[in-house]
């Protein structure tokens, strides 16, 4: 799906879980920070935090060398 035709949060936080699944992991924060854009309520905001707190555990020698 191309995000230029996605309008809503919605839509937006399911790309970015249909992302998440695959792996493919910035693509995922880009949808998840786009549907927060849009909604700040959106259950992205979770989804996100979910995902950084993944990244965090997972590549800790980036952000600690």
């Amino acid at each position: 799906m191309n995000n230029d035709k996605l309008t809503s949060a919605q839509e937006y936080l399911e790309q970015g879980n249909a992302h998440r699944q695959q792996g493919q992991w910035q693509e995922a924060i880009n949808c998840y920070n786009k549907a927060i854009e849009l909604d700040p309520d959106s259950p992205a905001v979770v989804a996100k935090r979910m995902l950084d707190d993944i990244m965090n555990y997972y590549c800790k020698d980036l952000y600690n060398p």
